[in-house]
């Protein structure tokens, strides 16, 4: 039922590119694994082994901790509508902040979101498909843009006051170094 490969195939990129909804794993040597939905227009296929993924400003930042210390990553994609089909990415991965030599060049492959904080480079060393079977059919409606109103509301200041108070740290005590 499932298969293996060693990188997104064209197969795998249109599948990519058709979902509304991606989940974002990592974990840190020693703590809690975090799991976290993830949407809007945010996610790009460089290539067959390169991905990128725009992060904005949310209540922790627990991937950034976690890949400052192991950098690994999973992503899994899963198909809500037409054929069932789960898709899993695994990788190392690293943050660019803006600043960081790459994010002029990077920051210009998403749309301008307000509240963007990272993007994160992922190095794709296999990706693995099942068969989604069990998973339930949704409908998709359209985006939700309360976070987008959020952050356009608090500005860039209010928004690094946010960092300050909530994003320097994962829940388990990691550094995530997000004002560096």
């Amino acid at each position: 039922m499932s298969k293996f490969y060693t990188k997104i195939t064209s197969k795998l990129h249109k599948f990519i590119d058709a979902q509304k909804i991606f989940f974002v794993a990592t974990a840190p040597n020693s703590g809690r694994i975090n799991l976290s939905p993830k949407g809007m227009d945010s996610f790009r296929v460089l290539s067959e082994n390169r991905v990128l993924w725009l992060n904005v400003t949310g209540s922790g930042n627990e991937t950034a901790a976690h890949l400052l210390e192991n950098e690994r990553i999973t992503i899994m994609f899963c198909s809500f509508e037409k054929a069932p089909n789960i898709l899993r990415l695994y990788g190392k991965g690293k943050e660019i902040k803006e600043g960081d030599a790459s994010w002029n060049e990077l920051i210009q492959l998403f749309p301008e979101t307000p509240g963007t904080r990272q993007i994160f480079d992922i190095t794709i060393d296999s990706a693995q498909t099942s068969c989604g079977m069990s998973i339930p059919y949704f409908e998709f409606k359209g985006e939700r843009n309360d976070l987008n109103n959020w952050a356009a509301e608090q500005g860039k200041e209010g928004i690094k006051k946010y960092w300050t108070d909530k994003n320097q740290q994962s829940i388990d005590g990691l550094p995530t170094h997000i004002l560096e």
